[in-house]
């Protein structure tokens, strides 16, 4: 029992547990900030118990799917990483996924009755884009587009757990934060697809950096990491975005914008090898503190102590994962 725990954390990989978390945490402090404002309704501050609740299924939900992603990504996980636990046997394959199965239905049953039943929508969704990812990475664009959807789904779904709400659920703005979000990890899943070049092209997976061959999307690695700035810029300037920038937010986005341009020297220099592995730290950091920075637009305070606490622990917990192989 012991050495099926270890294996199926290990399979978790959960530095990217940061990715879904500060997602969702954008939604619940987004939720927050209706609830102490003039645009209050029926919304109310949810409770330090039911946030934590919320908090930790989303830090552990991309684990939790990760068994998932595995099993379905077999194929070429035997080239890229032939030493992960449910490639080598260590991790029993129908074990895991009865456990996941069993941790999901856990989190269904506590959404519906302990926290809103709506949230159940986002819940599912994510779910289905998770199993749809693994098939749509292998037609270019649209494999980076389902993944962005689906961690989506965790600032939906953080809005829509922290309590009761009313329509209108999307407006301009908020589409436009979940675009940002879309397009901060679409980006951060291309830069995955470097390290996986061989086995996607063996396994005929024709993500980007197989569709255009490394020496080309090296060079995609650099231009793309200014799509986020860029794309911040044109929905604020277009009055897309109702929040207005402040200080705190001019500095964690500055610092992002370079975590982005660094991740993509990075995967410049290095597009194969050893390093090309090691390069994704960069890029986990450069996703997860650019959510944080998202909610500098209502809570300042917050989205320093999040960039900081992502920077850190992303860090600590990639370096857990030391082996590229696994």
């Amino acid at each position: 029992m012991l050495t099926f725990m270890k294996a199926y954390i290990k399979s978790m990989r959960l530095y990217y547990s940061f990715i879904t978390g500060i997602s969702g945490w954008i939604g619940i402090a987004f939720y927050e900030h209706i609830a102490t404002s003039p645009y209050q309704t029926i919304e109310v501050l949810p409770s330090t118990e039911k946030k934590a609740v919320i908090l930790i299924m989303l830090f552990l939900s991309w684990g939790i799917n990760q068994i998932i992603n595995d099993y379905l990504g077999l194929k070429e996980d035997r080239i890229n990483a032939p030493q992960r636990p449910m490639v080598t046997g260590e991790l029993d394959l129908h074990k895991s996924l009865l456990v996941s199965f069993l941790l999901l239905t856990m989190t269904f049953i506590i959404t519906f009755f302990l926290l809103e039943p709506l949230a159940l929508i986002p819940l599912i969704l994510g779910i289905l884009l998770n199993v749809l990812y693994e098939h749509a990475k292998g037609y270019g664009l649209l494999g980076n587009i389902v993944f962005g959807l689906m961690i989506s789904m965790c600032a939906v779904f953080g809005f829509l757990a922290a309590g009761p709400t009313q329509s209108p659920y999307f407006t301009e703005s908020r589409v436009s934060i979940l675009l940002l979000v879309i397009i901060l990890n679409g980006l951060m899943t291309f830069y995955t697809y470097f390290k996986d070049y061989e086995g996607d092209k063996a396994a005929a997976k024709k993500t980007l950096v197989v569709k255009f061959g490394i020496e080309r999307s090296r060079i995609v690695a650099v231009i793309s990491s200014f799509i986020p700035a860029a794309a911040f810029i044109l929905l604020y300037s277009n009055d897309f975005i109702m929040a207005r920038v402040n200080t705190m937010f001019l500095i964690l986005a500055g610092l992002t914008l370079f975590l982005e341009i660094w991740t993509g020297y990075l995967f410049y220099k290095n597009p194969e090898g050893e390093r090309t592995y090691y390069s994704l730290a960069v890029n986990f950091r450069a996703c997860t503190c650019g959510q944080a920075t998202l909610i500098a637009l209502f809570n300042t305070e917050l989205a320093m102590l999040l960039f900081l606490v992502s920077y850190i622990f992303v860090g600590l917990l990639f370096d857990l994962h030391a082996n590229p192989k696994s």
